[in-house]
């Protein structure tokens, strides 16, 4: 007997390219029936006219900041995470842990998680912990050597890689970075990096990051590329990682599907020079927090709040939208969500981005054939972290799955209400168990940490 039978859904074959009418029979968290699963189960969804997918693989987030008197009350972003269909996430990412890996493996461990997690360890994370704050100069070698104990300890944790952030910490140089990289003797670990500097410098940008995948001789992911190259250099920002990867470069990139980006207004991203370089002005930047939520800047409020209030949460809205569905087009740009909330306010790509490419980008405008914009939200992920049992409806593969009506499925979350669910989602099954039924969260504690196996 299965634990959970879905039937009459159409399933989506990534070896085939197409989607077939079949049932899937699912026991102890793993697909083992794919076809007419004849068994009966203990419970059966009817997925008629409906898409079955693998639950989506988030490459890209931000995870929330635990507090451990509250159990799976902490939990915030991941919900949103759910609602949206992904299944498994990955945070520590652009160089930011949001407690130390041992905090955040132990709580998910102890009191479960909405979605499955890994964590890259993260290189500014690092650099506060031994004492290296000032963001504008390179760690001393001392700092470096307690970085890399660290390092060290995390990959043999599971940790996926090492993630950097090199626009929140302009001190950082190439010797920084490789160092850091060489307390690794595998070299099979993922590097991602959140460019030094974007706009005009994009290219440059891109250009450090391939460097660093050569002289590390790690694999690359490289983070938002929208919100790096969504400016004018989109075009040639894609050529040259394409050029790359032809040379035999192992690189890749993600991209959320959204004209404005998300950060903390006191980073290093907003230095002066930053509106020019965007050749925008501050009523680009929206305020997404209490006392000036929904407020958009004049120059006078916003050096205001970013000396009184330097970890709000902003939107900037200075992106070209042409350019960021360019980026999500291309065969190497993996769908990612980037999404960080702050006491529930934040950007609604951290509540929508998976469904708005299967609405907007797939259904409304054509910009990517349904199977093609799933792959880039599941198998492709899921080959890039090494997870060999996700991201494919298999048997023998965990039983991760999403269904959802591509007829309905849509993002709802706004700049005001960046927490709205989506819309088409009819059940998200993690590690074989429902997670979520009609648009709710029925067991927010089914997921689990991952430990890396690259």
């Amino acid at each position: 007997m299965y634990d959970l039978k879905i039937i009459n859904g159409t399933v989506l074959d990534f070896e085939t390219n197409k989607g077939k009418n079949c049932s899937i029979g699912i026991k102890d968290g793993v697909i083992t029936c794919i076809g007419d699963c004849p068994q009966s189960a203990k419970q059966e969804l009817d997925a008629e006219g409906k898409t079955v997918s693998p639950g989506f693989i988030d490459i890209h987030m931000h995870e929330e900041v635990f507090d451990t008197s509250k159990a799976n009350s902490s939990y915030d972003i991941s919900n949103s995470m759910l609602l949206m269909g992904v299944t498994t996430c990955v945070a520590g990412n652009c160089g930011n842990n949001r407690q130390s890996l041992d905090d955040f493996i132990g709580f998910i461990e102890k009191y479960g998680a909405p979605v499955n997690y890994l964590s890259f360890i993260g290189h500014n994370f690092l650099r506060n912990s031994v004492g290296s704050t000032d963001r504008y100069k390179k760690s001393s070698p001392s700092q470096i050597e307690k970085m890399q104990k660290t390092v060290i300890d995390s990959v043999n944790k599971g940790a996926v890689g090492i993630s950097f952030g090199l626009e929140y910490s302009p001190g950082v140089d190439m010797e920084e970075i490789l160092t850091l990289c060489n307390a690794v003797e595998k070299k099979n670990l993922l590097l991602s990096a959140h460019y030094r500097k974007d706009a005009k410098y994009a290219i440059d940008s891109i250009n450090e990051l391939i460097d660093v995948a050569k002289l590390s001789g790690f694999p690359m992911e490289i983070s938002h590329l929208g919100s790096c190259s969504a400016y004018g250099q989109m075009t040639e920002a894609l050529n040259t990682i394409e050029k790359n990867i032809n040379a035999g470069v192992d690189i890749s990139a993600d991209c959320y599907p959204y004209d404005a980006f998300s950060t903390f207004i006191g980073s290093a991203v907003f230095d002066d020079g930053c509106f020019q370089l965007w050749n925008k002005s501050y009523d680009s930047i929206l305020l997404t927090e209490e006392p000036y939520r929904g407020v958009r800047c004049n120059e006078e409020l916003f050096y205001r709040v970013r000396k009184e209030y330097p970890n709000m949460l902003v939107v900037a809205f200075v992106m070209n939208e042409e350019e960021v569905v360019e980026a999500i087009k291309s065969p190497f740009v993996m769908v990612a969500s980037d999404g960080l909330f702050r006491d529930g306010q934040g950007h609604p790509r951290a509540a929508g981005s998976f469904p708005r490419v299967l609405g907007r980008f797939v259904r409304d405008n054509n910009y990517l054939s349904l199977i093609d914009a799933v792959k880039k939200m599941t198998i492709m992920p899921a080959t890039r972290l090494g997870l060999s049992n996700k991201g494919s409806i298999k048997e023998g593969y965990d039983a991760d799955i999403v269904i959802f009506d591509p007829k309905t499925i849509k993002d709802t979350a706004t700049y005001e209400n960046p927490k709205d669910k989506p819309l088409g989602i009819d059940y998200v099954i993690v590690n074989g168990r429902i997670a979520v039924e009609n648009n709710n969260i029925i067991n927010g504690t089914i997921g689990k940490y991952i430990r890396s196996k690259l």
